[in-house]
């Protein structure tokens, strides 16, 4: 069975289906995600639960301790570590390499909710989970700095404006406002004075809530509807608290502002962060792992001189760190030693076969391979990186050998005498197990890093499977363009020395041969 008979017969068939393969690849290139190393996601969930005004021991005993318990009994867990803080807990579980991250998720919840009756009763909220990528590192960095505005209101800005419609972007994943919190007031009970005047940190805070809450002053009620006035004002001064009443007994009123200290603040005031010597609040912003990385930075470059027209004057929004500069200057020297290589491959092949119709048809596997393992890389949802090019680099040595093979063989046949139409399909069919064989053996020595486990497994794949998409499909184009391009554009066997370039390269290739059986003489041939 000859392989390449249909496509010698048909050669504008053939070209059809080599240019349709090049126009598949090329737009799957320009689909594909770019960023600087293969996409690995770790099966990583985050649980936290919180206990307002408990101190870490606290949190830590009663609250992160029953929920470990439970976390502990999921199969496939490799690591727990959980942090305390004041009134907070947060919980990392990180699973097997594995191990599916939704399957995991409904075994963390179902923990959970198993760990709901050992938890104090007094949360205000059930312990939340979150699915996380430790390995996700921020694309993007920006930080918002203004010489008016205090950290609480310009946290506000960032948290309600900035940041809600930078989550709206295509390719965004999570934004986080950090350096500061948002605005409060801070009340700070002085314990000498609650005790002198019989007055306990409960009544402060049920006269607080109790002065602050959010409720109607009163309706109209008709037989068809019913209208609120309006709600009762909020306090947002400082001396609005210091004149709340906390205890009036026997004529004696004691008043906030007579037990505590007022000021306006925020709510976590050990959180802080600065650009270019002033207070700022940063907005880290993370991408989705399909999502490319440039693309996604370039929008957001995009949207930042309308969201300016959203936010007050005096704010300013710089960028802090662009994690895309990186990767743009790494992906752009691939390119660079990708091309070079494409090139220094085909003038190598030029210089041994000297004939423009044998160099295309060796040089045409190049391009059409590289093609199809875009598209191939593109359904195996792999991307543009670092360990993908060089793959790529490294593949162009070896998609241009098989045709090589195939086009020595055709012109070893013109050269017995026969037409370029039946010295291209003696020779494509002679040679066509001989090319399978080389395939197969290429793909071989690369099958060990596709089943290597473990972390340096999960990156090795793409580089191994990129290799192998490669040479499958070079294997494809060898057998079928390269023979037609041979029996159709190769009019006459190759002579040693037809043409200036023939002579001057068999004299090169003579004083070589001649060196190397005697290095000790000078003789020429």
């Amino acid at each position: 069975m000859n392989f390449s008979l249909p496509f010698i017969l048909r050669p504008v068939g053939t070209t059809l289906l080599a240019i349709g393969l090049f126009l598949t690849g090329a737009a799957a290139y320009s689909l594909l995600p770019v960023a600087s190393m293969p996409t690995v996601e770790f099966p990583t969930i985050r649980v936290s639960a919180s206990r307002p005004g408990a101190d870490p021991n606290i949190i830590a005993a009663t609250v992160a301790a029953p929920i470990e318990r439970r976390l502990g009994e999921i199969p496939g867990v490799t690591e727990i570590t959980s942090t305390s803080s004041l009134g907070n807990s947060n919980i990392v579980i990180q699973f097997d390499l594995s191990r599916n991250i939704d399957g995991a998720a409904r075994d963390v919840q179902a923990a959970l909710n198993a760990a709901l009756t050992d938890l104090p009763g007094d949360l205000p909220t059930l312990p939340a989970m979150r699915k996380v990528n430790p390995a996700a590192a921020p694309v993007m960095i920006l930080a918002l700095t203004s010489k008016t505005l205090t950290g609480g209101n310009l946290y506000d800005v960032a948290d309600s404006v900035v940041a809600q419609r930078l989550s709206q972007v295509e390719g965004v994943a999570e934004v986080t406002v950090s350096g500061a919190d948002q605005p409060a007031m801070r009340i700070r009970v002085n314990p000498i004075a609650i005790a002198s005047m019989g007055v306990n940190t409960e009544d402060v805070r049920t006269t607080i809530v109790n002065a602050n809450a959010a409720s109607a002053l009163g309706s109209f009620d008709g037989p068809s509807l019913s209208r609120s006035i309006g709600s009762n004002d909020q306090l947002r001064e400082p001396r609005d608290f210091e004149n709340l009443v906390v205890k009036a007994a026997n004529g004696t009123v004691v008043r906030l502002g007579s037990i505590a200290s007022v000021e306006e603040g925020v709510r976590n005031t050990r959180s802080a962060a600065w650009f270019n010597l002033q207070p700022s609040v940063l907005l880290i912003i993370t991408k989705q792992a399909d999502a490319n990385v440039i693309d996604t930075v370039d929008r957001i470059h995009e949207l930042l001189p309308e969201l300016k027209r959203w936010i007050p004057a005096s704010v300013e929004i710089s960028v802090l760190s662009d994690r895309t500069q990186t990767i743009r200057a790494s992906i752009h020297d691939m390119q660079l030693t990708l091309a070079a290589t494409i090139a220094l491959v085909m003038m190598v092949v030029f210089v041994f076969l000297r004939r423009i119709a044998a160099t295309v048809a060796a040089g045409v596997t190049v391009p059409l391979a590289l093609a199809g393992t875009c598209a191939a890389m593109w359904l195996a949802d792999f991307s543009i990186d670092n360990i993908s090019l060089m793959a790529l680099a490294i593949s162009v040595g070896f998609v241009v050998d098989d045709a090589i093979v195939v086009i020595e063989n055709v012109f070893r046949n013109l050269e017995a005498g026969k037409t370029p139409l039946r010295a291209a399909i003696d020779g494509a069919r002679q040679i066509g197990f001989t090319v399978l064989s080389i395939s197969i053996s290429l793909v071989a020595a690369f099958t060990p890093l596709v089943f290597m486990g473990g972390l340096v497994g999960r990156f090795f794949k793409e580089f191994s499977m990129t290799l192998t998409f490669a040479i499958a499909i070079s294997t494809v184009v060898s057998l079928s363009l390269t023979p037609m391009i041979c029996a159709h554009f190769v009019k006459s066997a190759s002579s040693p020395r037809a043409t200036w370039l023939d002579r001057a390269v068999e004299k090169v290739l003579g004083l070589a041969v001649n060196f190397a059986v005697n290095p000790g003489t000078s003789n020429t041939t």
